[in-house]
């Protein structure tokens, strides 16, 4: 298949998963949220979010093992690894919320907030990688 259709099947299955989420649990599938629903020691069995997530991260393994795409390799260090997803849960609770909570759901919903929020983490992201291979030359 080619990319563009991928990425548009891609769009589509998240949208409708998230839309889905929301008619059925009446809550926003941000990804942050769903982590601390599961996290909550008292509920860790009782929530769909456990499920839901065990689904987004899993469809991925099943997507290779159907498809057999080529292996990505990540050559970045394990040690800059953590740092950045020390940063990402440091902006997320500082964001009241993470990229698909407000760029997903809070968009979809026009909330002024979750379109700032976006913009934010996307600006970010520009500036991060521009600095990681122009200045420090990563």
């Amino acid at each position: 298949m080619h990319g563009f259709i991928l990425a548009f099947l891609g769009g589509v299955l998240l949208g409708l998963a998230v839309v889905g989420y929301l008619f059925v649990n009446g809550r926003v599938a941000g990804v942050s949220g769903l982590i601390a629903q599961v996290l909550n020691p008292h509920r860790i069995f009782k929530t769909p979010a456990l499920w839901f997530l065990l689904g987004l991260f899993s469809t991925p393994f099943i997507y290779g093992v159907i498809f057999n795409p080529e292996i990505v390799m990540l050559t970045t260090s394990p040690i800059l690894l953590v740092i950045a997803g020390l940063l990402v849960g440091f902006g997320t609770r500082l964001g009241s919320g993470c990229t698909s909570g407000h760029g997903i759901c809070g968009i979809s919903r026009l909330s002024k907030r979750s379109i700032v929020a976006t913009c934010t983490f996307m600006l970010a992201g520009f500036i991060t990688v521009y600095v990681m291979r122009h200045v420090i030359g990563a």
